[in-house]
């Protein structure tokens, strides 16, 4: 089962942050949907741009991943979790996020 992702729902993202956990928040849209608003903090990572760019990530953290609905979100975290990043897809995606954003 290497190609499973684990997933995270927004609810328990949500709790986390809240209850000041730190976390690294992979938002793998592109900038114009970003500008709509984001989970505070959350790094912006097109979709488009992870072959080229996941380097910028830290290997050594865990990463939650997060697009509009779920969908770009999974196929980021399978192209991460097969380079070696730990990652959990936020399933839903943005769609079902009910917390803040910025």
């Amino acid at each position: 089962m290497s190609g499973y992702v684990e997933e995270i729902a927004p609810e328990k993202v949500n709790d986390l942050l809240t209850n000041g956990e730190k976390m690294s928040i992979v938002d793998v849209r592109g900038p114009e949907e970003v500008a709509t608003g984001k989970i505070p903090n959350a790094y912006n990572l097109p979709v488009n741009e992870i072959q080229t760019r996941m380097n910028e990530l830290d290997k050594n953290k865990k990463h939650i991943i997060v697009c509009q609905s779920g969908g770009r979100s999974s196929m980021a975290s399978m192209v991460l979790k097969s380079n070696g990043y730990r990652v959990l897809n936020m399933t839903g995606g943005m769609q079902e996020w009910t917390g803040i954003t910025e």
